[in-house]
């Protein structure tokens, strides 16, 4: 990407996100497979494990020899994931999906607000009307008749926060070292933490079916290997705030893989929040000072 302008590399970058978002999007049908199979720990134990193999398998030689501040960096992305799937996976225990689809995909208003807070400069209109306008939209995909928090929708708040803590620290630290290096970091202690937790409070599934290994496979090879290493890659050249509204577009093709796969409705309130977030990420995209 060295010969492209800082334009082409943004471009490039967000288009990357838009994969991302489509794999992540998948990855929620192959999560309920796998459930239903198997705990959640040591799902996401085969899921990490595997990912970070697969990772070393093909990028080894882009990762180089790993010195004490790239493992500091490395840990911290991955307690962020450890937190982030640990709170969102066990909050599924005491919510429905669609509900907890939306409260996760408040990181894209908590990521400008967090850098708000943290670095004193106040985000762009832009992205802050694009977090708000996604927002909305998320919330006609996903949230149900009735607004009632419990247990669950708090540990899913708490996903979204960690996840956005997460896209932060991946905006800092992929511009301080190589990229390949930080996502097999991160997804190689994510994957530590995820065997200890199946080990301890988890039974070993008996037998695995071949199907539920597809699952696996898919979320490990695609929604873990891939998507970590193209979002850490891309963030390198697109802000915080716009990547986290990127990202948010996994809360419409959820709902599209739902309605091809699962045979879901599709409703005019989905219909009208997914244009919502299309048009969020077009405000995001627009430079709006020079369209004034």
């Amino acid at each position: 990407m060295h010969s492209m302008t800082e334009n082409q590399k943004r471009y490039l970058s967000d288009f990357s996100l838009l994969l991302v978002a489509v794999t992540w999007g998948g990855g929620f049908v192959a999560v309920k497979d796998a459930l239903s199979a198997m705990p959640p720990m040591t799902l996401l134990s085969l899921r990490f494990v595997l990912a970070a193999g697969v990772h070393y398998l093909f990028l080894h030689r882009k990762i180089g020899k790993i010195n004490r501040s790239d493992l500091k960096k490395g840990a911290v992305l991955g307690v962020l994931l450890y937190l982030a799937f640990s709170a969102q996976t066990i909050g599924l225990i005491y919510t429905t999906a669609s509900k907890q689809g939306f409260l996760t995909a408040t990181y894209v208003v908590m990521v400008p607000l967090i850098l708000w807070v943290y670095s004193k400069r106040r985000p762009m209109k832009k992205d802050l009307i694009g977090g708000v306008v996604t927002l909305v939209g998320i919330g006609l995909i996903g949230i149900s008749e009735h607004l009632t928090l419990n247990i669950g929708d708090v540990l899913t708040l708490l996903c979204a926060f960690f996840f956005a803590v997460h896209i932060l620290a991946t905006a800092v630290f992929s511009r301080e070292m190589d990229v390949f290096k930080l996502s097999f970091l991160q997804i190689f202690f994510a994957a530590i933490l995820f065997t200890v937790s199946a080990w301890l409070f988890e039974p070993m599934p008996s037998v695995i079916a071949l199907s539920d290994w597809g699952a696996v496979f898919y979320l490990a090879v695609f929604s873990t290997f891939l998507c970590f290493t193209i979002q850490t890659a891309a963030q390198k050249h697109t802000a915080a705030s716009h990547a986290s509204i990127l990202l948010s577009l996994e809360s419409v093709f959820a709902a599209l893989f739902g309605i091809v796969l699962l045979h879901e409705q599709m409703t005019f309130r989905i219909a009208i929040g997914c244009l919502l977030i299309f048009t969020a990420v077009w405000i995001v995209e627009l430079n709006l000072k020079k369209r004034a």
